[in-house]
């Protein structure tokens, strides 16, 4: 599909001319207008009261300093985001990522399909993102706690438990989450559940480690189902090898396939008789080493240097949960290729759009990221009334409170794009569903 629609056309110009030098954002923006014009062209009503030139502006986007001082006494700085990008239908909800590769326009980005992949979910919630370009790897905790106790003196003015609820991502598990609600505690007096992911000791909520990854397995089989497949029997190549990776891979083989790859950002394991989840889960979550380290328990796996190649591994369904714009033209063509026919997104937009191009060209059922990863901020939202309620739900139920709200979300994604004359098309079924419910309350709540 091409943009052709001239009322949007105008407005992604203006997009570009208002975020030079923000491909990310751009990016994303011009994914979700493609999918838009069938709506634009039959609710003029949304045009006359200006929702896209608002949906595509941040109702607020902070940038600060963030000091720290190391275990040798030196000053570093690091820059901290938070972009609050919509509130129509709840209270900003959005992860905190920390990576050398933060920037305004992927905090921009992600916000941004924040938006929707909370519309998605059914919860009220609003979209937003944060983060800084502090790198966590090679620090010790002590620095750790210094740096997200600086970040977090400068955020607790603009975050809330009804105002703006943060959450982990890249780089910030429940080590980091615990020094960001510790001193956002200290500061503001209160106990409050301004922040998810929290330790199961101090509000947080079972399930909620486990949930983007059980999530994206969740939709993947609805996916399937739905075109008369399953996950039984399947050969399943995965990327990444944090959290998502991790319980993509339990639930997928939990559902009967033998996932055979994980990566990090130096390269890549094959193990064609299957990942050994427990030797996975003792290298990233115990020791926290690199995933070559997988050889010393699986000796007769392989080790590739370069990410990128995990894409040329025959398989049968390939679930990218690394980080965006991991899978490229190339990338796609060689799943393609070597019989892959499915592709779910377990991280933020890893597909190029090059490599969605590949998806439709060769007819692969394709679960998009605000849909198919939509799962961990359902369960961050399920924590939110658990929260609210001083209430605290076995796992088994807030398991099941995620699968069918992956089920609904699927659903939502399948009717959309049947009725907007696009069947199969489940990115644009996801970039309807999200968008129809936020631009409603975005007409009703009036332009300013």
């Amino acid at each position: 599909m091409k943009l052709t629609n001239e009322y949007l056309v105008n407005v992604l110009e203006q997009v570009k001319k208002r975020n030079p030098n923000e491909p990310e954002f751009i990016q994303a923006v011009t994914e979700v207008f493609v999918t838009l014009q069938p709506v634009i062209e039959q609710r003029p009503d949304l045009v006359a009261s200006g929702v896209i030139e608002r949906l595509v502006e941040p109702e607020r986007q902070i940038i600060f300093r963030v000091p720290w001082i190391d275990d040798n006494g030196n000053v570093q700085v690091n820059r901290g985001f938070r972009v609050q990008f919509n509130s129509a239908i709840g209270p900003y909800k959005g992860g905190i990522r920390l990576h050398p590769s933060v920037n305004l326009s992927i905090i921009k980005f992600l916000g941004f399909e924040q938006t929707f992949k909370n519309s998605l979910t059914t919860l009220p919630m609003g979209g937003g993102k944060g983060g800084s370009d502090f790198d966590p790897k090679g620090k010790s905790d002590a620095e750790i706690m210094k740096f997200c106790q600086s970040f977090m003196t400068e955020l607790y003015r603009h975050i809330g438990a009804d105002l703006d609820v943060p959450a982990g991502d890249i780089g910030v598990g429940a080590r980091e989450v615990g020094y960001f609600f510790g001193q956002y505690k200290r500061i503001r007096n209160e106990f409050t559940g301004v922040l998810t992911g929290k330790g199961l000791t101090y509000g947080g909520s079972l399930a909620r480690k486990q949930a983007t990854g059980y999530g994206l397995c969740y939709y993947t089989q609805e996916m399937l189902k739905a075109n008369g497949k399953s996950f039984d029997g399947q050969t399943v190549v995965i990327s990444g090898s944090g959290n998502v990776a991790i319980y993509a891979c339990e639930k997928a083989t939990e559902l009967g396939a033998k996932v055979v790859t994980l990566s990090d950002s130096n390269g890549y394991i094959y193990d064609k008789d299957g990942i050994d989840l427990d030797a996975v889960k003792q290298i990233k979550e115990v020791e926290r080493k690199r995933i070559s380290e997988y050889l010393k328990y699986r000796p007769n796996a392989e080790y590739h240097e370069g990410s990128k190649g995990v894409w040329t591994v025959k398989c049968d369904i390939a679930l990218p949960c690394a980080t965006q714009n991991e899978l490229d033209g190339e990338g796609a063509l060689a799943l393609a290729s070597n019989g892959c026919y499915c592709v779910s997104e377990g991280a933020n937009m890893p597909s190029t759009p090059e490599a969605i191009s590949v998806y439709f060209d060769k007819k692969m059922l394709y679960g998009p990221a605000k849909a198919a990863n939509a799962g961990g901020v359902a369960t961050s939202g399920l924590e939110m009334t658990q929260n609210s309620m001083r209430l605290s739900w076995t796992f088994e139920e807030v398991d099941e409170k995620l699968h069918a709200i992956m089920v609904s979300i699927f659903k939502a994604c399948d009717e959309y794009s049947k009725a907007y004359g696009m069947p199969g098309n489940y990115m644009a079924g996801a970039n309807i569903a999200g968008f129809m419910k936020v631009a409603e309350s975005m007409k009703a709540q009036g332009a300013v």
